[in-house]
C-alpha cells in the first residue's frame, strides 16, 4: 500500500470509528428502523474491520457492509473539496477534503 492510500484508510478509518472528523448521513431507510436496530447498525460499521481485495480493491478502507436483523446495510465514504461542491482533488490532504459517510439499506444503493 502506498504511504497515500495509507493517509486516505487512516483518515476513513478515524470518521468511521469516531464519527467525528467529516460528516455522517443516514438515509431515510436507516431511519425507518427501530432505533435499537439503527444503534446496532451504526455500531457495526464503527467497529467493522473485514476489509479485503473484494470490498476494499483500492485499500481505501472506504466501504463496507455490516447485517443487523436480518437487515443488510452499506457504507460508503466520498471525498468532496471543503466546500462540499465538487469531488476532492487530494483525498489524502484534509485541509482540502470533506469526508462523507453514508450510511443505507443495500436495497436503497
Amino acid at each position: 500500500m502506498s504511504p497515500r492510500v495509507a493517509k486516505i484508510a487512516q483518515q476513513n478509518d478515524l470518521l468511521r470509528t469516531t464519527l467525528l472528523t467529516g460528516r455522517v448521513v443516514v438515509t431515510e431507510g436507516i431511519l425507518a428502523l427501530p432505533e435499537s436496530t439503527r444503534t446496532e447498525i451504526v455500531a457495526k460499521v464503527r467497529t467493522f474491520d473485514d476489509f479485503s481485495l473484494d470490498n476494499d480493491p483500492y485499500g481505501e478502507h472506504d466501504f463496507g457492509t455490516v447485517e443487523v436483523d436480518g437487515i443488510r446495510a452499506f457504507w460508503k465514504i466520498d471525498y468532496y473539496d471543503r466546500a462540499m461542491k465538487m469531488g476532492s482533488d487530494d483525498p489524502a490532504d484534509p485541509a482540502k477534503t470533506c469526508r462523507v459517510l453514508t450510511i443505507m439499506l443495500a436495497s436503497e444503493y
